[in-house]
């Protein structure tokens, strides 16, 4: 078993913000609306959270091969936003003394992780 994943990762632009929109027909006005999401509690547009989330199942099927993800089990948390022009990183590293449990991690450019979690392989 690997003991780092093979990270996965995307620069995210309001072009891809909107394609996600598009492809998940979530236009909240916090993702889409510049207006309405400078006056929000987010201070700006961000992304879907979804979206970063993928970065820990891209990760996942780099590393494991894509029959490991049918039995896998992911618990978040959110953290920070992805905001416009960030490129975050999915990865993550095997638990100590574990052969099925890994830490998984979404980051931004600067390091600061905006999602965190576990990754469970049933086996």
């Amino acid at each position: 078993m690997n003991s780092m994943l093979k990270q996965a990762s995307k620069h995210v632009d309001f072009a891809t913000i909107m394609k996600y929109a598009e492809v998940t027909n979530d236009y909240n006005p916090a993702h889409v609306d510049k207006e309405f999401a400078d006056q929000s509690p987010m201070g700006g547009i961000i992304a879907h959270g979804t979206m970063s989330v993928n970065l820990i199942w891209q990760a996942l099927k780099n590393t494991l091969g894509i029959e490991a993800l049918g039995r896998t089990s992911l618990h978040i948390r959110f953290v920070r936003p992805v905001r416009i022009d960030d490129t975050v990183s999915g990865g993550g590293s095997l638990q100590a003394n574990s052969s099925n449990v890994y830490d998984v991690w979404v980051r931004n450019q600067k390091g600061e992780d905006v999602i965190v979690g576990i990754a469970t392989l049933k086996t």
